[in-house]
């Protein structure tokens, strides 16, 4: 009996010709892949930005016109949003009716050389948007008008468009 094992293996061109498709694949997936975390980016920053106004105009309507944080001082703001508050915006005594309008403090920023930040510049600067500019701070996310109750990003990068997330 004379059976004749043959060993069966891939030729050099047949590896090659792989080789190129799996890269041709990965030359097509690769962008599209990254475009999409960046717009997965994009739309976290637009989410946060509306829970954070929405939040800001509820305590204003809640407190008779007042926005939070008035007295100029991130950690008012901070409690006035994420604690019960009475009427008149005090975070302790009687009458802790309204709130809390944001469950776990502020979001940290998904975008920018500030990404996973979540501190808060006050300012009364009376447009916010040039404002960055002039007060861009690495270790905070948010620019808040405590006089406006308009919130922005605090980065002057910018999206696929290449519009500037502060204008968001």
């Amino acid at each position: 009996m004379n059976t004749r094992s043959q060993a069966r293996a891939f030729s050099l061109v047949e590896l090659v010709i792989v080789v190129v498709i799996i890269g041709v694949i990965a030359a097509i997936a690769v962008p599209r892949i990254s475009r999409g975390a960046r717009g997965a980016g994009e739309s976290a920053l637009r989410g946060n930005l509306a829970s954070l106004r929405n939040s800001i105009d509820m305590y204003a309507a809640e407190h008779g016109g007042t926005w939070p944080g008035a007295d100029g001082l991130e950690l008012t703001l901070t409690d006035q949003l994420t604690k019960k508050t009475n009427g008149s915006g005090q975070t302790v005594g009687p009458n802790l009716i309204y709130g809390p309008y944001l469950r776990g403090g502020f979001p940290p920023i998904p975008v920018g050389p500030n990404v996973g930040e979540s501190g808060v510049i006050m300012t009364t600067a009376a447009d916010i948007t040039t404002a960055v500019d002039e007060i861009l701070d690495p270790t905070k996310a948010w620019v808040y008008n405590y006089q406006t109750g308009e919130i922005i990003a605090n980065t002057d990068d910018l999206d696929e468009k290449g519009d500037g997330f502060e204008t968001y």
